[in-house]
């Protein structure tokens, strides 16, 4: 496959053109891996379809002159509500991996989540972005979460991400007919120092999923371990359900992320953006809710924010970037995602992110008029 360009090729007019291009430069069974979700895809695909039924009503003579993406996210002021999504192994598909994404990310003031299966070493990217956050997986042995979330806070890493939606995933069918196999020179190099868990051994009768995988996973009083571990403000990653929502945000949790793991965890489950409204409502209005899953679009964007995400994540689409354009490409991506925002507000008449309201939207499947 040939190398990721040091510009940006022709034919680029939107940010979805990235997925387009992409396929051109990774090789074709790290992009069914990339492109892929679990079991039969159904979440994946629900994400962009419930998406684009979504359409908009725009409103007249709003002035706008004074219009702006700007807003403030756990304390922080921020030019635009885009930030990109922790995506493990971005080695796959640049020899620099996260450290141009880094570079691209900070380019264009967006926030980078860094996962804790990246392949590149979490304090090597830090000193090339000032906005960032570290995704942390729970890991078997408790000491082994917690030097990972020292060694975030001494980088200077601003919060801890918790994803706890994929503990397991079910394969992808599309990874595995195309014959994925991960590459030897693409590690999660965060955990190289560590002592490979053990499994536990299993008894007669005892079930691989249940007493096996499922045995370490962690439940809600490591969550409230973790909180007494740091003060850096906690993010939940994986919330799906206005119940769940309810108790993280008594339990002091930060932010929250509404995403289903962009159709790579529980095959079946709703798209995120249709689950978010119920979760807004859980949360109240002034509780800080991010989305993620199925986002290629700054009207994508510009609909999460309506139905009442403060934020949201970009996953496949910086991958894409990556392959495509490398640093250049990420930076070009989310300045595309941030041009295409802010047409659409214009468009729409919405002046500034809070002048975006469910009352611009309906749904095309539904004879109802406004959400």
């Amino acid at each position: 496959m040939p190398n990721a360009l040091n510009q940006i090729p022709d034919g680029l007019y939107a940010a979805q053109d990235y997925e387009r291009l992409a396929p051109e430069f990774i090789e074709p069974s790290t992009w069914h891996y990339i492109q892929g979700g679990s079991g039969q895809e159904l979440t994946l695909q629900a994400n962009q379809d419930a998406l684009a039924r979504l359409r908009l009503q725009p409103r007249l003579l709003r002035p706008l002159a004074h219009g702006h993406t700007r807003l403030t996210l756990l304390g922080q002021p921020r030019r635009h509500p885009i930030l990109l999504a922790p995506v493990a192994y971005q080695r796959l598909v640049h020899p620099l991996g996260e450290l141009a994404t880094a570079q691209g990310a900070h380019a264009m003031d967006a926030g980078m989540i860094v996962s804790t299966l990246s392949s590149t070493l979490l304090e090597d990217i830090a000193p090339l972005t000032h906005d960032k956050w570290f995704q942390l997986y729970f890991q078997p042995n408790r000491q082994v979460t917690l030097d990972l979330i020292r060694r975030a806070e001494h980088a200077q890493y601003q919060a801890l991400v918790v994803t706890l939606d994929a503990t397991i995933k079910s394969p992808s069918g599309r990874a595995l007919r195309s014959g994925f196999v991960m590459p030897d020179a693409v590690r999660h190099v965060n955990l190289d120092r560590y002592p490979t868990p053990t499994s536990r051994p299993l008894q007669h009768g005892d079930s691989m999923v249940f007493q096996g995988i499922m045995a370490d996973a962690p439940t809600w009083d490591d969550l409230r371990w973790l909180q007494t571990q740091t003060q850096l403000p906690i993010v939940v990653k994986g919330v799906q359900h206005p119940a769940d929502a309810r108790v993280l945000q008594e339990m002091g949790i930060a932010a929250q992320v509404v995403s289903n793991h962009g159709g790579r965890a529980l095959d079946g489950a709703p798209a995120s953006i249709t689950v978010l409204p119920s979760i807004r409502a859980a949360v109240g209005p002034d509780y800080p809710l991010l989305l993620d899953s199925g986002i290629r679009s700054g009207q994508d964007i510009f609909k999460a924010l309506a139905l009442g995400a403060n934020a949201v994540l970009i996953g496949r689409l910086q991958v894409y970037a990556l392959a495509v354009a490398g640093a250049l490409g990420v930076a070009h991506m989310l300045r595309t995602l941030h041009e295409e925002l802010e047409l659409c507000m214009a468009q729409a008449g919405c002046a500034t992110l809070t002048d975006i309201s469910p009352d611009i939207l309906f749904d095309s499947a539904s004879k109802a008029s406004p959400c």
